[in-house]
């Protein structure tokens, strides 16, 4: 290994805890230490297996490295070189906006990428393109819960204290949240707390919550929001709500609990299958303790009402005084690297940078100003996510879809559906490093730099900012996602500038966000490469940054949170003879999203293969089928074919898929598309299936290498 003065430091590519990390020079990831000094938010010298084997992506046998195209429609792929493909794309992009407008072109993003790509993502779409079409797969993770916190403070960053607050936590209460697998190294900042884990399965989190004294709620899938009403009416019947707090900090409440009323514990039990003993127990322990959080995650944002969840348990939290008080708090835990960051500068279908919204008539003629061009040419609010895969190839729909760091294919639910969509458009450009299961399909394939390939910077989790340093060059003939953007859009002849330095980026960025909710204008490189702590909003060059919100007022004009009256509604679609079962789905502990990059490093791989679907073993029974069976599990939609793993802490009403894996193993071929009225997030916590023993010849269709191809 190389001399230490020769490492980088930098960040793990992966979650939103953003890990630091030492990069050698010869791109392996430095075992003698991990970068824990001030500017790494984990603070605890260690890495899961993600970001400990992060490195063999760099050297991947797989790599993209040349531009591949596509001769005709059904053609395999062949190289060209980087002048021939831009042209190609920017000759068919043209063409397509001079005959059905610039809304026939599209843009699908992502909260992996830096700050500065999503920025620049979002203003090639409406400068260059002109189009209202992008949106990024951060509505697939986190939409829900930034509805929920605009909504009730005026403002959402995901945590809005350190992460290192969660230090000296006595109680922390996670709704649906398996920190354990998802971000492990957060769990040592929950060492000293007793936790309460809110989740269907019993998870290594869940089993940790038990061993600290806490406990494991396991409600049905997409009845969180009863339960959280129950343990609201819960506080307020047996005297915990703290009233001062209520009165001076809040309004609503009256509200709130003129439908709070009607869900005492005993009927919010008969719904969601948690004790009534057991809320009124996690309630007193919340008003009872001084340090004390209540997290959420995925697990109740991921619903066709996942806002209103959410409201649900800051209601909780605010009646019981939470939010802004020292020691004390509510907050939302990212998943993304740059799930934070990347839905404050622009690639959301209805926002502009600063974390404006898109109809704000001076937040578009600040951010023309800075673009230096008309207002009224940046166009208004285009389609979510799903409405806008859901469009591609349509009548009236984008005919052409340029996709950045997104595997929509895997990541997107109704997965055929979503296949039949892409095929039908006339133009699918991919941006990215291995060829995936959407880059596959591509008629473009442009290959991109990775993270210790670029600068860059991130916002992780808390809202803090920080540097992605560039370790190793990119293999020859390799670009970053910068340098592409600049060349499309110096392809079509775009007005403005587009450039490709990543410090000239973030120095526009900065002056769009300037007077936003999202103000980076005092973030600087400089101030970052010195070791500065900056968290947004950081307003002017001698800001401090705000590492915790809320300590005197909410973001709204009067500085107090919204209480929001929300009642529980089930799921889209429920269960019924022919679909029993109630699916849910998550992550586990060796992949990432996708998986596009986990399947690909052999230990990882070695250790998650294939997927699974997790049963109680009555359940498995009842449909003959014992452990390590393989099995079909069958929505609406379409079927999923994976080994059966029998779990006898399950609830026996539910089964369980990770969602990593593509193919017939792809958990996203059965998930439901509804959407959140609020967020447009899908359903992908909750749907109907059943479950049924699969033909044997489905065996090797399962496995992860047959979903990933070697070269596309």
């Amino acid at each position: 290994m190389e001399a230490a003065a020769h490492r980088t430091a930098t960040h793990c590519p992966y979650c939103a805890l953003q890990c630091g990390q030492w990069i050698s020079p010869s791109g392996e990831v430095d075992a003698r230490a991990v970068y824990v000094k001030e500017d790494s938010p984990s603070g605890v010298g260690g890495m899961c297996q993600k970001g400990w084997t992060s490195s063999a992506l760099l050297t991947h046998p797989h790599r993209l490295t040349s531009p591949l195209v596509r001769p005709s429609r059904g053609a395999g792929f062949v190289e060209t070189d980087w002048g021939s493909a831009l042209s190609r794309v920017a000759t068919k992009l043209a063409a397509l906006r001079a005959e059905h407008g610039p809304d026939s072109v599209a843009v699908f993003g992502a909260g992996g990428l830096t700050n500065e790509k999503a920025y620049l993502l979002g203003k090639f779409a409406r400068v260059a393109l002109g189009t209202s079409q992008i949106d990024y797969n951060g509505r697939f993770c986190m939409s829900s819960a930034a509805a929920a916190g605009n909504r009730a403070f005026g403002v959402d960053r995901g945590m809005p204290f350190p992460v290192t607050d969660l230090d000296d936590a006595e109680l922390v209460v996670l709704a649906g949240a398996n920190v354990a697998e998802t971000m492990p190294p957060l769990m040592a900042h929950l060492a000293a707390a007793r936790l309460v884990v809110i989740d269907p399965r019993r998870t290594p989190t869940a089993d940790r919550a038990i061993a600290s004294g806490g406990l494991h709620l396991a409600p049905r899938p997409g009845t969180d929001l009863a339960l959280a009403l129950g343990m609201l009416h819960a506080a307020v019947v047996d005297g915990h709500v703290d009233p001062s707090y209520v009165d001076d900090r809040t309004t609503g409440f009256d509200d709130v609990w003129r439908v709070v009323s009607q869900w005492w514990p005993e009927r919010a039990e008969r719904v969601c299958g948690v004790a009534a003993t057991d809320m009124r127990t996690v309630v007193r322990w919340l008003a009872g303790t001084r340090r004390r959080y209540v997290l959420t995650a995925r697990g109740v944002e991921q619903h066709a009402h996942g806002v209103d969840t959410v409201t649900a348990w800051i209601n909780l939290s605010l009646a019981l005084g939470l939010p802004g008080r020292p020691g004390s708090g509510f907050g939302t835990i990212t998943g993304q690297g740059n799930g934070q960051g990347g839905r404050e500068h622009g690639q959301k279908s209805d926002q502009l940078p600063g974390y404006r919204h898109i109809t704000d008539p001076a937040a578009r003629a600040h951010v023309a100003s800075v673009w230096g061009v008309p207002e009224p040419s940046i166009p208004g609010p285009g389609r979510s996510a799903v409405e806008l895969l859901d469009a591609l190839g349509r009548p009236g729909g984008p005919k052409a879809l340029l996709v950045f760091g997104s595997n929509v294919l895997v990541s997107a639910p109704d997965a055929q559906a979503v296949a039949e969509r892409l095929d039908a458009l006339d133009l699918l450009v991919v941006a990215d490093v291995l060829p995936g299961e959407t880059a596959s399909r591509a008629d473009v394939l442009l290959p991109v730099a990775q993270w210790a390939e670029e600068e860059g910077t991130m916002t992780n989790l808390e809202g803090r900012v920080l540097r992605r340093r560039r370790a190793v060059a990119p293999p020859p003939g390799v670009r970053t996602d910068l340098e592409v953007i600049s060349g499309l859009a110096a392809a079509l002849g775009a007005p403005g500038e587009f450039p490709s330095d990543p410090r000239t980026v973030f120095d526009e960025l900065r002056r769009a966000s300037s007077g936003g909710i999202a103000d980076y204008t005092g973030v600087s490189y400089a101030r970052l490469d010195a070791g500065e702590a900056l968290h947004w909003p950081c307003p002017a060059e001698g800001h401090p940054g705000t590492p915790r919100l809320f300590t005197d007022r909410f973001a709204h004009p009067d500085g107090r949170a919204r209480m929001v009256p929300v009642d529980h509604v089930g799921p889209d679609e429920d269960v019924d003879a022919d679909y029993p079962l109630r699916l849910t789905t998550g992550r586990v502990l060796v992949h990432y999203q996708s998986g596009a990059q986990t399947r690909r490093v052999t230990e990882l791989a070695a250790t998650a293969p294939e997927v699974f679907v997790e049963v109680h073993p009555d359940t498995a029974a009842r449909h003959g089928l014992a452990d390590g069976d393989l099995a079909d599990v069958t929505s609406r939609r379409g079927t999923t074919t994976a080994r059966v793993r029998c779990v006898p802490s399950l609830r026996p009403d539910t089964v369980f898929l990770p969602f990593h894996f593509g193919g017939p193993g792809a958990a996203n071929n059965v998930t439901n598309p509804a959407l959140d009225p609020v967020s447009r997030m899908p359903e992908f916590k909750v749907a109907a299936v059943k479950l049924e023993a699969a033909a044997p010849a489905a065996a090797d269709r399962t496995r992860t290498t047959t979903s990933l191809p070697a070269h596309p």
